[in-house]
């Protein structure tokens, strides 16, 4: 069971009688997909629909845990407590910064006091879960946690994409039930369902991988010198990208090498993802 420590990690509290009704009004995911035990990916949107925070949610007693970047906390506060109003909640951030993450068959057995959930991002098989509290200890590094998240095709703002700059449909949030289409309204809704139902997503993560090292985050993956979108994180020969799938569907049937500062990348859709590349090529110039 490896266990790595990430000290870049913060943990916001949302209780009360209205926590559950509050945040289901404004973050993406449904609230109501959350079981006790299971820590769920969603975002909070700029009312454009593009996202400003996303996060790790699970169940505490009298409300949520929010599990977001360290270095995004401070704003998410803000932003929550803006959009409180008059609900009965109250917002809080715990004083720890550093969360384990384990994988492997004997993810669940820690002999300390932690609180373990599953990370409902990764195969059930993984047995992939978050340990708040008292951790166990580490015997592995935060980099082999980020190697495979990267291999399986798991975006997180930061390395994979800018907060800001990026659809809920662009990272996958709608393939990991990260947004709920059956629940009411919440911030920025309105364009996540018009993409939905129009099927208007274009840029999406890919998984990448060429025969050497991968040049850095944020390199510009380019067709024939044009720009199709850019690198996220990478793990030596493989790595994320948002790209347009359309373009790469036209890459792929012409036979032209997708080239990241001249490295010849391979694309693929992650396997649990259900979307597929574009069936007819793409005539469209626009971004």
């Amino acid at each position: 069971m490896p266990v790595a420590h990430l000290a870049d990690r913060a943990l916001i509290e949302v209780t009360g009688p209205d926590a559950e009704h509050f945040l289901q009004n404004i973050l993406t995911i449904d609230l109501a997909t959350v079981e006790a035990g299971q820590a769920r990916p969603g975002a909070l949107l700029a009312p454009q629909g593009k996202i400003l925070f996303d996060f790790l949610i699970s169940r505490i007693d009298g409300g949520f845990r929010l599990e977001v970047r360290q270095d995004l906390a401070a704003d998410f506060m803000r932003r929550l407590t803006l959009y409180r109003l008059r609900a009965k909640a109250d917002i809080r951030e715990s004083d720890q910064h550093v969360v384990a993450v384990s994988w492997g068959n004997d993810s669940g057995s820690s002999q300390t006091d932690s609180t373990s959930v599953s990370d409902m991002r990764f195969p059930d098989a993984l047995h992939a879960r978050r340990h708040y509290g008292e951790l166990p200890p580490a015997d592995a590094a935060p980099a082999d946690w980020h190697a495979l998240r990267i291999s399986l095709g798991i975006a997180e703002s930061g390395d994979d994409y800018a907060v800001g700059d990026a659809f809920p449909h662009d990272v996958l949030l709608d393939q990991n039930g990260g947004v709920g289409f059956r629940k009411g309204c919440y911030i920025g809704q309105e364009v996540v369902s018009r993409m939905q139902h129009r099927g208007t997503a274009r840029r999406r993560v890919l998984l990448v991988r060429a025969d050497e090292p991968l040049p850095p985050s944020g390199t510009a993956v380019t067709v024939n010198g044009r720009p199709v979108g850019a690198l996220g994180g990478v793990s030596g020969t493989s790595g994320l990208a948002v790209l347009r799938i359309d373009r790469v569907k036209d890459a792929m049937d012409s036979g032209t090498p997708l080239l990241a500062d001249g490295i010849a990348l391979n694309a693929a859709i992650p396997d649990w993802a259900k979307f597929g590349f574009p069936e007819a090529a793409s005539t469209a110039d626009g971004d």
